[in-house]
This record gives structure tokens, sequence and C-alpha cells, in this order.
């Protein structure tokens, strides 16, 4: 039989991702899927790890082209803006300490 305490754990409803263990690496994929979907804007968040962070578009001022500012962007922006941030941090809570100095050096290019 199952207990609301494992209903919880399966929909995700404890408050930190799960850790990555090398190998059951599906195994994690589905469960960080199924923590992200039991977020706010959980599908937004979701989408951005699939494909990718919102594109920010820019606006001509005076001639000048630039990225919009955040404070500029549509609240559908804003908020697409916001989910890109929280996927990033769940990936990186559920990713073993050893793991995010790799990640920290393959964005910084010095891998």
């Amino acid at each position: 039989m199952t207990t609301l305490a494992d209903k919880s754990l399966l929909s995700g409803g404890d408050n930190k991702p799960p850790m990555l263990e090398k190998h059951l690496y599906d195994s994690w994929k589905s469960r960080m899927e199924l923590y992200m979907m039991n977020r706010p804007h959980g599908r937004m968040i979701l989408a951005s790890v699939e494909k990718g962070p919102l594109v920010w578009p820019s606006i001509t001022v005076d001639g000048v082209t630039r990225l919009k500012e955040y404070t500029e962007l549509t609240p559908a922006e804003a908020i697409q803006a916001d989910c890109d941030i929280k996927a990033i941090n769940i990936i990186l809570q559920g990713l073993p300490t050893e793991m995010r100095g790799v990640v920290r050096q393959a964005k910084s290019g010095s891998l």
C-alpha cells in the first residue's frame, strides 16, 4: 500500500532535488523531471532545461540596439527568465559536490 509520504516522494514533495548517483543517471533524470514539474511554473522550468534558456529580446533606443534589461521584459518573459535561473539552481543542487566544480569550469571555459 502506498503511503502519503511515498506519494510525496514520488511527486518530488521534499524540499531538495534528488542527488545524482553516477550509475543511476536515468532514475535521477526521471526524478528531477518530476521535481521540476512539482515547482511553481514547473513546465517552464523543465522547458528551460530541455530547450535552453530564454533568448533575451533586444530593443532599439535612439538608434542603438541593446538587450532588454530585466525590468523591461514582458511579464511572460520575466517569468521565463526566473525559471531559467531556477532550472540551473535545481540541477546544481542535485549534483554531488565534486561535480559542481566541473560544471563551473565548463561554464567558464577552462576545461
